[in-house]
């Protein structure tokens, strides 16, 4: 069964970890210094924040498959949008190696759709710094946030 995704920005994760916990009734199930998710059953929904967006807010949304199957199958249904989707296998993200299919709605929102493949040690495939470094490394270039979400 695929699972709702919600990335938020944030600019004190300590006190949204405190908030969220209270509100879902239960820790993180991964916490790290910048970066909190909680992968919830009811309602089904892998709920992530970070403090590592240039803006507070929404982030991005997506669809989380099981397997392989599942994010063939939503592939399908992208292509179907008609709209241009950017590809990411293996892509190293959020203390996980995924395979993602990226697509930008009508009101310019990034909708990531992914399988999870297995958990890394680091948010992503460059060392972390708090100098300079793209907020953006896991999202491509062209689903960044737009006017509308920040």
């Amino acid at each position: 069964m695929k699972r709702l995704h919600i990335h938020l920005s944030v600019n004190d994760l300590d006190k949204n970890i405190e908030f969220y916990s209270t509100l879902f009734g239960q820790p993180p199930s991964v916490k790290h210094d910048d970066y909190a998710k909680w992968m919830l059953d009811d309602p089904k929904v892998n709920f992530a924040i970070s403090n590592r967006g240039a803006q507070t807010g929404l982030d991005h949304l997506g669809i989380q498959a099981e397997n392989e199957a599942e994010l063939s199958a939503i592939k399908q249904q992208l292509d179907a949008t008609q709209t241009e989707i950017q590809e990411q296998k293996g892509a190293a993200c959020c203390y996980s190696e995924s395979d993602k299919y990226w697509v930008t709605d009508p009101q310019g929102i990034a909708w990531e759709s992914f399988h999870t493949l297995k958990e890394i040690p680091t948010f992503n495939d460059k060392q972390s710094s708090s100098d300079g470094e793209n907020p953006f490394a896991c999202r491509p270039a062209d689903t960044k946030k737009s006017s509308c979400c920040g």
